[in-house]
């Protein structure tokens, strides 16, 4: 009997020892820094951690109308504003080569009370509908900033402004962390604006030289401002090459016989007879700047397929799409990007589809949800960049880096909720998707670029 307790003694100590040993052994695998009641491993995910605050505050079904990006209205809850996300951009050595094939829109538009004494299109109206039964359905005034925004999306730098120098050198990094090689710079002359705005020309300089430091180049998109002609478009092109034409920021293409032209898209160009282009942009016209210190390269918008005709009586040397919604117009349609790919090669034009991650763009138009594109956490973009490459482009452009309105960003988001409003935003992924899913998409186009024979202008970089 002593015998058998001895044993059972015996084995009763090396189980003891066992689990003592299971214990220490386990401890061991657990995380330092875990805070007791955490998922095992949730700080290797930091922005997890940082979220599941707000996580827990849901029940599922809000949070499914969060991810598939639906805008819930009027939820009386108090205000959460996630905070932004660190370490989200690669080292500098894990990025390619910025590529100068790729151009992004960028608007320099927005202001604050700390910078600019006032909001500036974060407090944008909401627009009418030209009928007016269809305009009584739906909300009046504008918005009332920084909780309500004209956007249904809200920036990871809060309601911003665009002279602050900060917020410019912020914007540079992220493009030079998505190998984005140009920004297109939305641009009135220095005594105009758009009708939401105030004059933004004074701001070049310093975007030029923020530009400069990731070498990032900067070309100019002409907005339609008032009255706008051959006669001062030749005058406003004169002035922006004289003032920043020497920046080594400054973006020229170099053509095939060696010259290195500025490059200006033009918005809206069809609402000006192509005869008064022609006038500026043919070599015989009374206006013209061909083969003078200020021939450039000259984009035009193409919305309808009969515009194709217009740009070419009007003499511009290409075309861009500019619209981010699929079907919205012929020139946006993915469908007819080789099509219209053919007919610039048989002209000798520059094709340059845009493409953009989604459209929505009822913060400001309540009314326009038919053409809302929902992002499909990143596949819609994709699947407009795969298209823009199957047309083998002179250049694709982007839409946009920071048009908040039209919901097309592709600038960090961060989730938002106040007491009307749940702001869009980009999880389950970071508030960086839409950049990092530009630097993949800028490697591969450069990529292939290389491997089909290059068109009638290579770009200096």
């Amino acid at each position: 009997m002593a015998k058998f307790r001895r044993k059972t003694c015996i084995v009763l100590l090396l189980f003891i020892l066992f689990i003592f040993s299971l214990m220490m052994g386990l401890k061991m695998l657990r995380p330092n820094k875990a805070a007791f009641g955490d998922p095992f491993g949730l700080d290797l995910l930091p922005e997890i951690r940082q979220h599941s605050h707000l996580v827990k505050t849901f029940d599922s079904q809000k949070s499914d109308k969060i991810n598939s990006e639906t805008n819930s209205k009027n939820l009386k809850s108090v205000e959460i504003t996630m905070k932004p996300s660190k370490g989200s951009e690669p080292y500098p050595e894990e990025r390619p080569p910025l590529n100068y094939y790729l151009h992004v829109f960028y608007y320099s538009w927005y202001g604050n009370p700390q910078f600019d004494g006032k909001y500036i299109h974060w407090n944008h109206p909401i627009l009418k509908h030209w009928d007016l039964r269809i305009t009584k359905k739906y909300p009046q005034g504008t918005h009332n900033p920084p909780d309500d925004i004209g956007s249904s999306f809200y920036p990871e730098l809060g309601s911003y402004s665009s002279r602050d120098p900060s917020v410019i050198e912020t914007h540079m990094k992220q493009m030079y962390s998505a190998s984005i090689g140009v920004l297109a710079l939305s641009w009135y002359p220095p005594d105009s604006n758009d009708e939401n705005g105030d004059a933004t020309d004074y701001l070049v300089p310093t975007i030029l030289d923020k530009a400069h430091k990731y070498n990032l180049k900067v070309t100019f998109h002409i907005e339609p401002y008032k009255n706008r002609d051959d006669q001062n478009m030749y005058k406003n092109v004169k002035y922006i090459i004289d003032k920043y034409g020497n920046h080594p920021a400054f973006y020229r293409y170099k053509t095939k016989n060696g010259n290195a032209l500025p490059m200006f898209y033009v918005y809206d160009s069809y609402i000006t007879a192509p005869e008064k282009w022609a006038n500026l942009l043919t070599s015989s016209g009374s206006q013209s700047i061909r083969n003078s210190p200020y021939d450039a390269l000259f984009i035009a918008l193409l919305v309808e397929n009969k515009h194709r005709y217009e740009i070419l009586r009007g003499g511009f040397d290409g075309i861009y799409t500019y619209f981010a919604t699929n079907g919205f117009t012929y020139g946006s349609s993915y469908e007819n990007w080789a099509k219209l790919k053919y007919f610039c090669d048989q002209f000798n034009l520059m094709f340059i589809p845009s493409v953009g991650p989604g459209y929505i763009d009822t913060s400001i138009r309540p009314w326009n949800t038919q053409n809302t594109r929902n992002r499909i956490n990143g596949k819609y973009y994709e699947t407009a960049l795969n298209a823009a490459l199957q047309a083998h482009p002179s250049v694709i452009s982007i839409t946009s880096f920071n048009e908040w309105h039209e919901g097309t960003q592709i600038e960090k988001a961060i989730p938002k909720r106040t007491r009307n409003t749940v702001y869009l935003d980009y999880r389950p992924h970071k508030p960086s998707l839409y950049l990092e899913l530009t630097r993949k998409w800028s490697e591969k186009y450069s990529k292939e670029r290389a491997t089909y024979a290059l068109d009638h202008q290579l770009p200096v970089s």
